[in-house]
């Protein structure tokens, strides 16, 4: 992990050690190990979260992104010249902290962090390409964003993501960040009538205050979609909501990635006490 800047604290338990952008390892620690299992794994599989401390390790995550975002779900990825293939890699990788989670020594699965100090480094945040956040302005020192997040298909039970919570959590409490914000995506291979059915029951139930709405840059056309579907909710956003997170506004639509992408709020003061309990054993 990249040594965050004052006043940030150092992430003791989590980090395998601070370095440069891609460097070797310094102070190592032994890797969090969880005890938890995807519903087909043996027994003897535990699963092991881990901050990426090498370019190679990078790599490994977007292999996984690549495989779950362009092979399982048909997007179309733009890599930067020269990148290798089979990989998702964008402009905003070089900026962010890689969080895996292992599985008998390999990727199963992934988010990428940006902190506020790198965010300005990077330019501001991804969310920033799909959405107007000015009402966001005043907390962006506090703001974690998250991305990328993708599980291997075998490992869909449920305990990998929650995995990457407990290390995003902990992440966040030992650094004095208190808000994570982040578009989570929903299908649109029906046209995106799901998509506008799911926005038009989360705005009455799941909004956050006014003063923290925030707009598409190129909406989703709600109003020429079916509207009134009986659907659920994707998992992750599913487990967001239930955890507390809010929803800033309309979703935004992503066509090179087949999606509506719903920009979600989560402030760890909005934690459930079972889920605060759970995350930081408060």
């Amino acid at each position: 992990m990249r040594e965050l800047p004052s006043p940030m604290l150092p992430l003791a338990g989590l980090l395998f050690g601070k370095l440069g952008k891609f460097g070797k390892r310094r102070h190592a620690q032994p890797p969090v190990q969880v005890p938890v299992l995807p519903a087909a794994a043996p027994v003897d599989v535990a699963l092991e979260v881990i901050w990426a401390r090498t370019e190679d390790e990078v790599r490994e995550a977007q292999r996984l992104r690549y495989q779950v975002f362009a092979e399982e779900m048909g997007a179309r990825l733009t890599v930067p010249a020269g990148s290798p293939a089979g990989h998702d890699i964008d402009a905003f990788d070089a900026f962010c902290e890689h969080l895996l989670v292992r599985a008998n020594g390999r990727v199963v699965g992934t988010y990428r962090v940006l902190t506020p100090a790198t965010a300005q480094r990077a330019g501001g945040f991804y969310s920033d390409n799909e959405f107007d956040l000015t009402a966001l302005q005043g907390l962006r020192g506090r703001i974690v964003e998250l991305g990328r997040s993708c599980v291997h298909p075998d490992w869909r039970s449920g305990s990998v993501i929650m995995a990457l919570w407990g290390a995003l959590a902990s992440f966040m409490h030992r650094n004095g960040l208190d808000v994570m914000i982040g578009c989570a995506s929903i299908s649109m291979h029906d046209g995106g009538h799901c998509a506008a059915s799911l926005w038009t029951r989360l705005r009455e139930t799941h909004m956050a205050a006014e003063e923290f709405r925030v707009t598409p840059r190129l909406p989703l056309p709600v109003a020429d979609l079916s509207c009134d579907l009986d659907v659920e909710a994707p998992a992750l956003i599913k487990g967001y909501l239930r955890c507390g997170a809010r929803v800033l506004g309309a979703p935004a639509w992503d066509p090179d990635f087949n999606t509506a992408d719903l920009p979600l709020m989560m402030r760890l003061s909005d934690l459930s006490p079972r889920y605060r309990r759970h995350f930081l054993g408060q």
